[in-house]
C-alpha cells in the first residue's frame, strides 16, 4: 500500500483551516489509489454526483447532500464512481486552534484522545439534519474565506465553533462522550493559569498546590481528565503560541522561544519539530504565502 502524508497549506495560518471546491467532469477509476493522511481533521460535503471515501476498514458512499468526517492522521482516499459530474467541498481544520478556555472541557473530544471523529459517520448516515447543518456551515465558511471582507477571521472562527457545536448537539448516541463536566471544571483555573504563564517556568508542584491536590494525585487527575500529561499539555500550548508568533510578529526565533518559556533552543527546536514535522523557519516558509 502506497502512503502519502499530504501537506496542508492553510488559507490563513492563524485560522488553521483550508476550504475549497473540487469539480470533476470525467470518470475516474485509477488502478492504484494513493492512501494519504494529514494532521488536520477533514470534512467532505458532496454537492453533486457520487463519491466513495475509503478508510482502511470501510467505505462511505456519499451522494449529493451527504457529508462525512475523517479524523486526524486517518488513512483515506476518495474515488469518483460514476460518469455524472462530481462537485464537492473539502474542509481541513485543526480544532486545537479553537479550544479556548471556554471549550477546554471538550479537549478530549476534539483532540480525539479517546476515539477518532470518524466514529461520527455512522450517526451522520442516518441523520439528514446534520448534513443540512454542515452544508449551511460550509457555505458560510467558504464565503468568508473567499470574499475575505473585514472581520472574516472572527466570522470564520464563529462558524468553525458552530461546526464543533453541531457535532456535539447531534451526538444522540453518545459517540463523543467526554469526562464528567465537574472534573473538567476543576481544571479550568489551572488551564487559565497555564495560558497566562507560558513565558514563565511552570512548576508542577506549584500548579498542584493551586489545584489543592497532592503532586502525584494532580498528575494522575490531569492525565485522566485531559487525556495527556500536564507536561505534554504545556508543551502543546507553548508550541501553538510559538506558531502564531512566528506568523504575526517580526521577532527572532530566539525571542519567540524565550517568550513561550523555552530557554534551551535545542529543546525548543526539538519540540517544534515534534509537533509540526519541520523547523520554525520551514513552518513560516510553508504557511506564510497566503
Amino acid at each position: 500500500m502506497e502512503l502519502f502524508q499530504e501537506p496542508i497549506e492553510y488559507q490563513n495560518p492563524i485560522l488553521c483551516l483550508k476550504i475549497w471546491q473540487l469539480v470533476n467532469n470525467g470518470i475516474e477509476y485509477p488502478i492504484d489509489w494513493i492512501w494519504h493522511f494529514h494532521k488536520p481533521v477533514e470534512f467532505i460535503l458532496v454537492e453533486q454526483g457520487r463519491l466513495d471515501v475509503h478508510i482502511p476498514d470501510r467505505v462511505y458512499q456519499l451522494k449529493a447532500g451527504d457529508s462525512c468526517v475523517i479524523g486526524s492522521s486517518q488513512l483515506h482516499f476518495g474515488r469518483k464512481v460514476s460518469e455524472e459530474k462530481l462537485v464537492y467541498y473539502v474542509l481541513h481544520v485543526d480544532f486545537q486552534a479553537y479550544l479556548d478556555s471556554a471549550m477546554q472541557m471538550y479537549y478530549r473530544v476534539f483532540m480525539e484522545i479517546d476515539r477518532s471523529l470518524d466514529c461520527f459517520n455512522d450517526l451522520m448516515e442516518s441523520n439528514a439534519g446534520i448534513h443540512r447543518d454542515i452544508k449551511c456551515i460550509f457555505a458560510d465558511i467558504y464565503k468568508e474565506m473567499h470574499e475575505r471582507t473585514k472581520g472574516y477571521e472572527i466570522a470564520t472562527s464563529i462558524h468553525v465553533k458552530r461546526l464543533m457545536l453541531t457535532l456535539l448537539r447531534h451526538d444522540k448516541w453518545g459517540l463523543l462522550e467526554r469526562q464528567d463536566t465537574s472534573e473538567a471544571q476543576l481544571l479550568l483555573p489551572i488551564l487559565t493559569y497555564v495560558d497566562m504563564h507560558l513565558r514563565d517556568k511552570i512548576d508542577l508542584q506549584d500548579v498542584s498546590d493551586l489545584a489543592h491536590m497532592s503532586y502525584s494525585y494532580f498528575s494522575k487527575f490531569f492525565k485522566k481528565t485531559m487525556g495527556v500529561s500536564f507536561t505534554e499539555y504545556v508543551n502543546q500550548k507553548r508550541i501553538q503560541k510559538a506558531e502564531r508568533l512566528l506568523l504575526t510578529e517580526n521577532w527572532t526565533i530566539t525571542n519567540i522561544a524565550e517568550h513561550v518559556g523555552y530557554e534551551n533552543m535545542a529543546h525548543f527546536y526539538k519540540m517544534f519539530k515534534r509537533y509540526n514535522g519541520c523547523t520554525p523557519k520551514e513552518f513560516v516558509s510553508r504557511l506564510r504565502n497566503v
